[in-house]
């Protein structure tokens, strides 16, 4: 069957709080670092050659520097609050590694137990998340555009991972990420998304 879309869907390259595992989510906007400017080089050398008819990418500054040499090329831009990270809420900005907060690791059992309205203080669930992505995921469906990149973050990856799959969402945990990993998707004419490539993380090897 003949395929409708083609929609890339990477994660940002890395900030100094990715390296540093502290939790940024919707409300820390920070700027990629050296390793993810680096990061975003390669994936554009890699793609650079992919006809994309648009970018999708969150409002924050590190999902938009992820794909600025795209922008560079006069690829159309289109921003979407849908897209940003999920809302950490308390966590956000928080110095401890996330492995190593007791809170943190609760919340995610939690949601891995079908808890899905539990929310971080001050933040999201994952059926905020989810309720917030689907004018975007309907946007997709009904764009003009056949060739489609998409820059957001790991937690909202995941969450539109499982509803473009049909997966429920005490299933993100499936769906593993890097920096500058991608998901490619197809979309048939009967409206299916097709997971194409998962975590391919290719074009970041020297």
């Amino acid at each position: 069957m003949k395929t409708e879309k083609e929609i890339y869907v990477i994660r940002h390259g890395q900030t100094e709080h990715n390296k540093k595992g502290i939790v940024q989510g919707k409300g820390v906007n920070l700027p990629l670092n050296e390793t993810g400017q680096a990061q975003a080089r390669k994936f554009f050398n890699a793609y650079k050659d992919v006809p994309f008819d648009v970018v999708y990418t969150s409002t924050l500054l590190r999902a938009q520097e992820t794909v600025a040499d795209f922008l560079k090329l006069g690829i159309p831009h289109i921003i979407r609050p849908e897209l940003d990270e999920i809302s950490w809420g308390n966590f956000e900005g928080n110095a401890a590694v996330m492995e190593q907060s007791d809170a943190f690791k609760n919340l995610l059992v939690a949601w891995r137990n079908g808890e899905l309205d539990q929310k971080p203080e001050g933040g999201e669930s994952p059926l905020d998340l989810q309720k917030r992505q689907l004018p975007f995921i309907e946007e997709i469906r009904n764009s003009p555009y056949s060739k489609i990149l998409v820059c957001m973050h790991g937690r909202a990856m995941r969450s539109l991972m499982c509803t473009l799959t049909n997966s429920p969402l005490t299933d993100m945990e499936k769906f593993e990420h890097v920096n500058l990993t991608l998901y490619k998707l197809s979309l048939s004419p009967l409206g299916e998304f097709s997971l194409e490539l998962n975590n391919h993380q290719g074009h970041l090897n020297d």
